[in-house]
């Protein structure tokens, strides 16, 4: 499936949960961490619960609620009923500050504890979660890695750029953990909604590194990163044109082949496989 795009939704405004849809992101995250003051928490479960529990509330997108580590269970509790007996649309668990592979199996025990089994995305932005990156990628529940380059600064005290040399090699780290377990990897937060070249610039850099998506915290992103995750006509031309000479090098037996004067090797060849899968992916949204 595709995860080109990652919006969040603050808890506590049911208005903005059942809008969000609407702005044809891959992903919707309804968040009960950051977005919502502690003393709001139970109002945001409950608003929560009552968008997700909505039969009309039924939108193409995987639906996601990220909880914090130390109020998982209450989480759990105030969207899906202390017997997880609660009927609603959940896709998915997004874990903030991820920082050992148990934090994603305690997730997993407090789900079975109410009878659901769900995919857990670990929000990788604290030095601890960087150098555990490759254990809790490897967790069965772990479907995505996501890096959170602000807490992540925060936490060792570094100074954020625009370059963002500072936090490079943990973005880097991220995206190499999520690879070698064959899950997603999805880049951080543009902060300056506003800023559309920029989030376009860092949302082509985060798919050179090798990520598959990027978090948005405004609707009006999601276009732009959904156009930079999406293969282009000619990039799908070339895909196709280099899987087709595969296949006749096959027939004929040749080891080497050439596309259009590239001389096409396996690195080539898994790089237009991905291109084709990441523009059916796309399609089906």
């Amino acid at each position: 499936m595709a995860r080109r795009s990652l919006l969040f939704s603050p808890g506590d405004r049911p208005e903005l949960m059942r809008k969000a849809p609407s702005a044809g992101a891959d992903v919707l995250c309804f968040d009960l961490e950051d977005a919502v003051a502690p003393s709001k928490k139970d109002d945001a479960r409950a608003a929560v619960r009552d968008v997700l529990s909505d039969p009309s509330f039924d939108p193409d997108a995987e639906i996601l609620v990220r909880v914090a580590s130390e109020t998982v269970a209450d989480d759990l509790d105030g969207v899906l009923g202390p017997d997880g007996d609660v009927d609603v649309r959940l896709d998915g668990i997004m874990v903030s500050k991820a920082g050992y592979a148990a934090d994603i199996r305690a997730v997993d025990n407090e789900l079975a504890a109410r009878g659901w089994t769900l995919p857990v995305f670990a929000l990788i932005e604290t030095a601890r979660g960087v150098l555990n990156a490759p254990d809790i990628a490897a967790e069965g529940p772990t479907t995505a890695l996501i890096f959170g380059a602000e807490d992540l600064a925060a936490d060792i005290g570094a100074t954020r750029t625009e370059e963002g040399t500072e936090v490079l090699y943990a973005r880097e780290r991220v995206v190499v953990a999520a690879a070698a377990e064959e899950i997603d990897a999805i880049d951080t937060v543009h902060t300056d909604f506003e800023d559309e070249s920029g989030l376009r610039e860092q949302t082509e850099f985060a798919r050179s590194l090798g990520y598959d998506g990027k978090m948005a915290i405004h609707p009006a992103q999601v276009p732009v990163i959904n156009d930079a995750f999406t293969p282009s006509p000619d990039q799908v031309e070339w895909a196709e044109k280099v899987l087709d000479a595969r296949d006749e090098a096959e027939t004929s037996e040749a080891g080497v082949f050439r596309v259009d004067d590239e001389m096409i090797d396996a690195p080539l060849i898994a790089q237009a496989e991905r291109i084709l899968e990441r523009a059916g992916a796309s399609a089906d949204r």
